[in-house]
């Protein structure tokens, strides 16, 4: 269990702190920063500075791309969706060049996805973050008539409560993913044994209502298939996640093999 424990700590020191550099260059819904290290999926925001001691968040912005040489950082931006208030007057400014982005905000809070009682707990007494409890998310998706949850239903839980990471625990692996990108961050050893499965995670919420028709709407019959569907969907170049699903004795998740860009 100790190894356990080192593997999650490291894991997610990695992730800790929120990154803060100017912007370089914009061109369009780009910009450039430059930064010692940063992964490519890491979320965050353009800040600009309208006096002294105010600001205003004009995007969201997400990494591209990363180029350990010359330490240039390229992100896409699109429209700012937290703190929506229609009563609030909105500015007209533009992103430019000597405005700021903060990267990895709200990566102090994190919700995890696992398959039963004891894997939840055994993963959440051994990373130290503010965890969010499963049940908030669950009657958030019951509301929404989602018992399959979706990508969105993520993202909008990382908009109204920010939370910054997603854990998903599969086959003994815990993947580290940007709650609002879906991109993964970190994939760690988590040798834990499973030996039961609560649909669609484990939460005390006994029903989660469903729809009666939609995305979202139809209620999951396995674990492991959708999360790596949902995770191959949004990360269909990642080679460990690939070794992962060609590997997988589940003939549901080994079909996904088909859908990854490796060697496209």
């Amino acid at each position: 269990m100790k190894y356990i424990a080192i593997i999650l700590m490291l894991c997610f020191e990695l992730f800790s702190s929120v990154i803060k550099a100017p912007i370089l260059s914009v061109n369009d819904d780009t910009i450039t920063i430059k930064v010692n290290h940063i992964d490519v999926g890491v979320s965050g925001f353009v800040i600009h500075k309208i006096a002294p001691q105010h600001t205003a968040i004009l995007k969201n912005c997400v990494v591209e791309a990363y180029d350990p040489k010359t330490k240039i950082a390229t992100l896409k931006m699109n429209d700012f969706s937290g703190l929506v208030n229609n009563s609030l007057p909105h500015g007209l400014w533009k992103v430019k060049v000597g405005d700021s982005v903060e990267l990895a905000f709200g990566y102090s809070r994190s919700l995890l996805i696992a398959p039963s009682e004891e894997i939840y707990y055994q993963i959440t007494k051994h990373v130290q973050t503010q965890w969010i409890d499963p049940d908030m998310f669950a009657t958030i998706l019951s509301f929404r008539g989602h018992p399959t949850p979706l990508k969105e239903d993520f993202y909008d839980l990382s908009d109204g409560v920010s939370i910054g990471l997603l854990f998903i625990f599969l086959d003994k692996k815990l993947y580290t993913i940007d709650m609002k990108s879906f991109k993964i961050l970190n994939i760690s050893d988590a040798p834990l044994t499973q030996d039961s499965v609560k649909l669609p995670f484990f939460t005390r919420i006994e029903d989660i209502d469903a729809n009666w028709f939609g995305d979202g709407s139809k209620r999951m019959d396995q674990y492991e298939p959708h999360y790596y569907e949902l995770l191959v969907k949004y990360n269909p170049k990642n080679k460990t996640l690939y070794e992962m699903v060609k590997n997988n004795k589940n003939p549901k998740v080994k079909e996904l093999e088909d859908r990854f860009e490796i060697g496209k």
